[in-house]
C-alpha cells in the first residue's frame, strides 16, 4: 500500500462507473491523457489489464468487477470522513442518478421533480432505464445510487423500501366496442393481448449477481388460470419493452393491454384508452426503491429517498382518487 497513489483508485472508479475515459476524466476534472497515465500505472501496480477497449466502450476484466465495489466502498469512506456533516437542499450542486422504467418515470417522477426543483433548484436528475442496464453491477459500482422497480431476492449489501402497493388493470383503446362497459372474463378472453416485457427470461424475472427484478410487468400466472377458467388460452398478439407506447399501439385495434393500475389510470386521464378492472381478481406486488448499504447514512442520499418515498405516495393517492 505504501506504494500506490490512492488517486489512482478514484480513476478507476470513474472509468468504471462511465466506461469510457473521455467522460471518466470529466467526471473527475482530468485530462484524458492523466487518465490514461493513471490506468496504465494502475494496470502495471496490479499486473492486470482491467479495462479491456471494445466497440461499447472500456469493458472491466474480472478484477477489475471484484474490486468495483471495494474501492467505491473505500472512497466513500474517504469522502465521509473528510466532506461535509450537513446536507444543504436548497444549495446542493450534487449530481444524483436513479434507474428507472419508463412507467414509473411518468407516473412518479413528475411529483419527485416538482417537489426537489423547489427544495433543492441547483441538484441534478440523471435517469437511466432501469430495464437495459445491469442493474445490480451499476448499484455496486455506485453509478445508480437508487432504482426503481418491483425485485425479489435483494441481497443483504442492498437495502430496501417499499413505495406503495400495485396491481394490474386493463386498458383499451378509447373507441374500442367494449369501451365504457363492464368486461366479462369471457368478453376478455377472447381479445388479442399487449404486454410488457423488459426481457431477459421466460419466467418473468431476471437475476443478476443476487438481485432479482421483475421483467413481465403483469402476472401470467393469474391470467393463464382466469383464461383456464373459460377454457380459453392467451394470445399474445404484441409483446414489446415500452409501457409510454401503449396508447399508440392500442389505437384503432381490438387488443387489450395488461398494465398497472397507476399508469392505467394515468392513461385514461387522456382519454386515448379506457382503463377498467380485470375480470378476475388481480394479485398486488410492491414497487420498491433499493440502494446499496453504503449510502444508508449518507445525509444527501437519505434526503433524496425521502422525496422519492413522499412522491411515491402522492402519486399512488393521486391514481387512486
Amino acid at each position: 500500500m505504501s506504494n500506490l497513489d490512492l488517486n489512482l483508485l478514484r480513476v478507476f472508479d470513474a472509468i468504471m462507473r462511465e466506461r469510457n475515459v473521455l467522460r471518466a476524466s470529466e467526471a473527475i476534472n482530468l485530462s484524458p491523457s492523466a487518465v490514461s497515465h493513471a490506468l496504465s500505472r494502475l494496470r502495471a501496480f496490479l499486473n492486470d489489464d482491467l479495462f479491456v477497449r471494445t466497440a461499447t466502450g472500456m469493458e472491466p476484466t474480472a478484477r477489475a468487477l471484484e474490486m468495483a465495489p471495494l474501492v467505491r466502498d473505500a472512497l466513500v469512506i474517504i469522502e465521509r470522513a473528510i466532506g461535509p456533516k450537513q446536507f444543504d437542499p436548497a444549495s446542493t450542486q450534487r449530481q444524483f442518478c436513479i434507474a428507472a422504467t419508463d412507467y414509473i418515470t411518468a407516473v412518479v417522477l413528475p411529483k419527485f421533480l416538482q417537489a426537489t426543483s423547489l427544495a433543492a433548484p441547483n441538484a441534478g436528475i440523471t435517469l437511466l432505464p432501469a430495464s437495459r442496464i445491469d442493474l445490480t453491477t451499476q448499484i455496486d459500482v455506485g453509478r445508480v445510487e437508487i432504482a426503481l422497480g418491483s425485485f425479489s431476492n435483494v441481497p443483504a449489501r442492498i437495502h430496501q423500501k417499499v413505495l406503495f402497493e400495485e396491481r394490474d388493470m386493463m386498458v383499451i383503446a378509447s373507441n374500442h366496442p367494449l369501451a365504457g362497459r363492464e368486461i366479462s372474463l369471457k368478453d376478455f378472453a377472447g381479445l388479442p393481448l399487449l404486454v410488457v416485457s423488459t426481457g431477459g427470461s421466460e419466467d418473468g424475472f431476471l437475476s443478476e449477481r443476487g438481485l432479482t427484478r421483475r421483467t413481465e410487468m403483469f402476472d401470467r400466472t393469474a391470467l393463464l388460470a382466469a383464461f383456464e377458467s373459460v377454457g380459453k388460452r392467451p394470445e399474445f398478439r404484441i409483446v414489446q419493452p415500452h409501457f409510454l407506447a401503449i396508447p399508440s399501439l392500442l389505437a384503432g385495434t381490438r387488443t387489450a393491454a395488461i398494465v398497472p393500475a397507476s399508469l392505467a389510470r394515468f392513461f385514461a386521464r387522456s382519454g386515448m384508452v379506457y382503463a377498467t378492472e380485470l375480470p378476475w381478481e388481480p394479485t398486488t406486488r410492491a414497487l420498491q426503491m433499493i440502494w446499496h448499504e453504503r449510502h444508508t447514512e449518507d445525509r444527501g442520499h437519505a434526503w433524496l429517498r425521502a422525496a422519492l418515498a413522499d412522491a411515491a405516495l402522492t402519486a399512488a393517492a393521486t391514481s387512486a382518487a
